[in-house]
């Protein structure tokens, strides 16, 4: 193995030997050891400050039937979580951003541009149980501290090769893969974290789990020439919609036992 190599070897193998170290929280509903520096009362502060910035700056929906059922949605969803949040629901007026997100601390808000995709209250429900076990699992907090873990390393290892003639090809090269090799597939578990914990929350909350593959289906066609999953935050919609399959029975003792809500068409 070359010098360089073993450069970057020993950075990645202190990075995760310092991560196993620290991580000792689990993840509600996973039981996925995670790593996170960060406590929920700093983290929900940010999210509602975050929150409240982002709405100044958004059109929110005045229409009373959406906000109505994202609302009735979104309450159903969080009781189903058991997590004690300060909820929030907005809708947002952008007919051309198909996104919906939750911030730290349980603050919601949905697009109107994906509710064409979603077509149904029960493919809503997905969309929210995803984002709200973006929150019940603290991925903000743990992103936030991976990146933290990856700055310290970074800046180590700029003093360790202060003397090198390559210390700036190194650099580059553990940036890379700090990007390609640890937070982007990091973001994309998040991402498939949400999507089992999410259909378990609909589940619980009384929609049809098979909307969710349904809606990937259709998230698939729309997104079009999306980038490579190894170059993506997001698990491939193939991918996505396999796996969501593959969870269905496991969360069908869930949605048996609901008050079952019926998959009613959105009316845009």
């Amino acid at each position: 193995m070359t010098t360089f190599r073993k450069t970057i070897a020993g950075f990645l193998a202190c990075i995760a030997s310092g991560a196993l170290l620290v991580a000792c929280v689990t993840v509600p509903d996973s039981d996925r050891k995670a790593l996170r520096f960060l406590p929920d009362g700093q983290m929900n502060a940010l999210g509602e400050n975050a929150f409240k910035d982002i709405l100044s700056k958004e059109k929110i929906s005045s229409d009373p039937k959406l906000n109505e059922m994202v609302t009735r949605i979104g309450r159903r969803i969080a009781d189903a979580s058991g997590a004690k949040f300060k909820w929030e629901f907005k809708v947002i007026d952008n007919p051309k951003m198909v996104n919906a997100f939750c911030l730290p601390g349980g603050k919601v808000a949905v697009y109107t541009g994906i509710l064409p995709v979603a077509q149904n209250e029960a493919a809503l429900a997905a969309i929210m149980g995803h984002e709200v076990a973006h929150a019940t699992a603290r991925h903000g907090a743990e992103r936030m501290s991976q990146a933290i873990a990856m700055q310290t390393g970074m800046v180590a290892a700029d003093v360790a090769l202060r003397d090198s003639k390559s210390r700036l090809p190194i650099l580059a090269a553990l940036g890379l893969g700090a990007q390609f090799g640890a937070l982007l597939p990091y973001s994309r578990l998040h991402e498939t974290e949400a999507d089992t914990i999410g259909l378990k929350y609909m589940a619980k909350a009384g929609y049809d789990p098979a909307e969710a593959p349904e809606l990937w289906v259709r998230m698939g066609k729309k997104s079009g020439g999306a980038p490579p999953e190894f170059m993506s935050t997001h698990p491939n919609p193939v991918n996505r919609t396999k796996a969501l399959r593959d969870e269905i029975p496991k969360v069908m003792g869930y949605y048996n036992a609901s008050q079952k809500q019926p998959s009613t068409p959105i009316q845009i």
